[in-house]
């Protein structure tokens, strides 16, 4: 291991026992904790605590201002997802998120509080939604807008290089 891979770990070590010390003392945080439902949930959770612990081993830290390029970055491992959160403000969240065979779960269902806007930048990809018989095939440049509480689930990314989403929540005033 490098010694810059071996800081980077040591440094999600130290952000994880942190968020999981401040979880142990704030009883709210702790129950908002207990209520995530996936990884995802748990990452946005501690981002919203200051804490950065959703990089994977080997990922880099997103592109300084000037140097970012949406389609630029590893594949993740196949079955899996990265997430970047581009923007992100108290009513708004816009995200990059990298797929490569990603899936659902099976019986797990996405139930959003949020709205959900979707534009596919690379790939395709294929959702099924609770309320429909037949899955939507994604491909580049499809947008889709999901309103929050509409139950859907990921049937299908494309493997390497894999499938790009570019991802904004935001709460319906």
């Amino acid at each position: 291991m490098a010694e810059a891979q071996l800081q980077q770990f040591l440094e999600k070590v130290r952000q994880l026992n942190a968020f999981v010390a401040l979880s142990e003392a704030d009883p709210a945080l702790r129950c908002a904790l207990r209520d995530c439902a996936s990884h995802h949930d748990v990452v946005t959770l501690a981002r919203s605590c200051g804490f950065e612990i959703g990089r994977r081993w080997g990922e880099t830290a997103a592109a300084s201002a000037g140097e970012a390029n949406l389609l630029a970055g590893p594949c993740p491992s196949e079955g899996e997802e990265s997430t970047t959160v581009l923007l992100s403000t108290a009513s708004l969240r816009l995200e990059r998120i990298h797929s490569c065979r990603a899936v659902s779960p099976p019986g797990f269902w996405y139930d959003q509080h949020e709205e959900e806007w979707v534009l596919l930048l690379q790939g395709s990809a294929r959702i099924l939604f609770a309320d429909e018989s037949a899955d939507r095939e994604l491909n580049r440049g499809d947008v889709l807008s999901i309103p929050s509480g509409r139950r859907h689930r990921l049937v299908a990314t494309d493997g390497p290089p894999g499938t790009i989403w570019l991802a904004l929540f935001h709460r319906h005033s």
